[in-house]
């Protein structure tokens, strides 16, 4: 019996896009149901009532929910297909902590970026470069952050970048010529390609956003 497959999602969500990569990259057929995060749904409530949040992932009726924990489920129930996660223990753990670093220190400087303006979003966009320096002192020469494969830090920390970039409209070659690089590298690769939102959709849906906030 094929396994059924249903991601909760809502497109331009970058937790979400992590979860459409690794899935991709696992070759997972999977049935995809957007959200309306206004509106939620009775299955999103049923199935993450604690944080009533996107994305969750639900495997033959069962859900697993935070972008990163369903990307290390993803990686261990599809083992046969692009390890996602290093197999040596330290490497395993180092590539968790680092995640846990972009999703404490890159998600609110990211968002600031496009949703304030003046000094407050000055210093998002310095605190998102430092972020982005550390992270690139980690990549070093390496093709990838596990090497010379495409894995688990890659597809976390690629849709920050994304949105970032559409959204603050800031390029960080200049200043960050490796990881420009390392972006351009993962940006090739059919399965982030698909996961992706369109760009000119993006800055729609980031345009509204940053009326609705200044209305407020």
């Amino acid at each position: 019996m094929a396994d059924e497959v249903i991601l909760l999602d809502f497109w331009p969500s970058m937790f979400g896009m992590r979860v459409r990569i690794a899935l991709a990259e696992k070759g997972v057929k999977y049935e995809y149901k957007e959200e309306d995060l206004k509106n939620k749904s009775p299955l999103l409530l049923q199935m993450n009532p604690v944080h009533k949040k996107i994305p969750v992932l639900i495997h033959n009726g069962r859900p697993v929910c935070e972008s990163s924990i369903i990307v290390q489920y993803i990686d261990e129930v599809w083992k046969d297909k692009a390890p996602l996660l290093p197999s040596d223990p330290y490497q395993r753990a180092q590539a968790r902590f680092w995640v846990d670093f972009i999703d404490k220190k890159m998600y609110d400087a990211s968002t600031k970026t496009w949703t304030t303006k003046g000094e407050e979003q000055e210093a998002a966009k310095k605190e998102f470069f430092e972020a982005l320096k550390t992270l690139e002192g980690q990549l070093g020469d390496k093709p990838f952050f596990g090497g010379d494969n495409f894995g688990y830090l890659d597809l976390s920390l690629i849709p920050f970048y994304y949105t970032y970039e559409t959204f603050g409209k800031s390029s960080v070659e200049a200043e960050c010529p490796k990881f420009k690089a390392w972006v351009k590298r993962c940006l090739q690769r059919e399965t982030i390609a698909k996961a992706l939102p369109d760009e000119k959709k993006v800055l729609e849906h980031a345009s509204g956003m940053s009326k609705n906030l200044v209305l407020e």
